[in-house]
């Protein structure tokens, strides 16, 4: 199944639907429908299937079929082949996330032969390496449904750790617009690459004190908010002072943190401290911003009978928190409670020759084997998610 999936080249910009019909035609052949919803293009799908009793709601279990690109990354085999090695296997989405998916998918006949109590809900996205617009409309189409999920686990890689929070990530764009003259006038013009690097500056300001004040939250790896500029561009030729220069730059916020209150700052110190002095030259220069991706933070509290269920399945009593980002705080904010577990590692994702090991999913496919067992408690019903 892991090779299957891997086959498909589902990086963000291309479409899935090749995967997604796979998919639909494998349940399909046990006797399962699928609902598909599509993208503005009709080019990208999420899929949608319920196993079990379709009178009330059950347990989502959820993943993208999306995969960031292999460009530029020195791989050693074909990263949509699986090679197996040194009881790893090898190719894109081995671990984020196509691992889960497989192991969810072939655990499929069993989830048929049991007595399910309460249903499992299969859903598979499209564009969560992007700006998550798969999850979104999901959401959108679960909204329209009599019977929607009770609650969700996303199979992300926390190598089967139990993840009950997680920070939230917002993406922006800076685009500053000066006034181009030869760099010889230098001061009748307005540099917008320097305009940036004091705008670049304060943000690293305010990085660092988020590492000296916090707030903190000591349960994850990295106990602070952080903030931190990904990519700049700007400027033609050194003899041309630059009219324009753009950067992105993130916030990753734990959930005590405002993203919005930080990003306010930065945008008032540009709006004060920056563009007076770039109008008084040229009023037409200044400074845009736009938000180009937004993950809320998941927090999911320790005593729902959600962790309670899902640390039995993985046979773990701790929970984690972790700083990458998911789709759980979409489904959250939804009113589905959600967690985070899944085989293999955050620190392989988005490598060249990322890989998945066999360990990693046997715990997966137990940890599936035992919740298909609880799920026929006829106490699971009463639970409340």
């Amino acid at each position: 199944m892991l090779e299957r999936l891997v086959a498909f080249d589902t990086t963000s910009r291309n479409s899935n639907l090749e995967l997604i019909h796979s998919v639909r035609d494998y349940l399909s052949g046990l006797g399962v429908a699928s609902q598909l919803s599509f993208d503005e293009s009709g080019r990208k799908a999420n899929l949608y299937a319920t196993i079990g009793p379709d009178d009330r709601g059950g347990i989502a279990l959820s993943g993208h079929s999306d995969v960031v690109p292999v460009d530029g990354q020195d791989w050693s085999s074909d990263p949509w082949t699986v090679r197996a090695a040194d009881d790893r296997l090898y190719g894109r989405g081995t671990c984020d996330m196509k691992g889960f998916i497989a192991v969810v998918l072939a655990q499929v006949p069993k989830l048929l032969n049991a007595d399910l109590q309460l249903p499992v809900h299969l859903c598979l996205s499209f564009d969560e390496e992007v700006d998550c617009g798969g999850v979104k409309r999901l959401l959108t189409f679960l909204e329209t449904q009599d019977v929607r999920p009770r609650a969700c686990i996303i199979g992300e890689p926390t190598e089967m750790k139990v993840v009950t929070a997680h920070k939230g990530g917002v993406g922006y764009r800076c685009d500053v617009q000066g006034h181009e003259c030869h760099s010889s006038l230098a001061p009748r013009g307005v540099n917008a690459v320097q305009a940036a690097a004091r705008i670049i500056a304060e943000l690293d300001g305010m990085a660092r004190r988020k590492v000296s004040e916090g707030p903190f939250d000591h349960d994850y790896d990295v106990p602070h908010t952080t903030l931190q500029v990904g990519v700049i561009q700007g400027g033609t030729a050194l003899n041309i002072v630059p009219a324009d220069c753009s950067f992105d730059f993130e916030i990753r916020n734990i959930p005590q943190d405002d993203p919005q209150t930080l990003f306010d700052e930065i945008r008032n110190y540009a709006r004060t401290e920056i563009e007076p002095a770039m109008k008084a030259i040229d009023p037409d220069c200044g400074v845009n911003w736009q938000t180009f991706c937004d993950y809320p933070a998941l927090s999911l509290a320790e005593d729902s009978d959600l962790v309670t269920l899902v640390q039995s399945c993985a046979e773990a009593n701790a929970i984690a928190k972790v700083a990458f980002c998911t789709e759980g705080g979409f489904f959250q904010n939804r009113g589905i409670p959600t967690i985070v577990c899944g085989p293999g590692s955050i620190a392989q994702a988005h490598k060249p020759d990322e890989f998945i090991s066999r360990q990693q999913l046997a715990a997966c496919e137990a940890f599936m084997e035992r919740l298909t067992e609880r799920l026929c408690d006829e106490s699971i019903v009463g639970h409340k998610f």
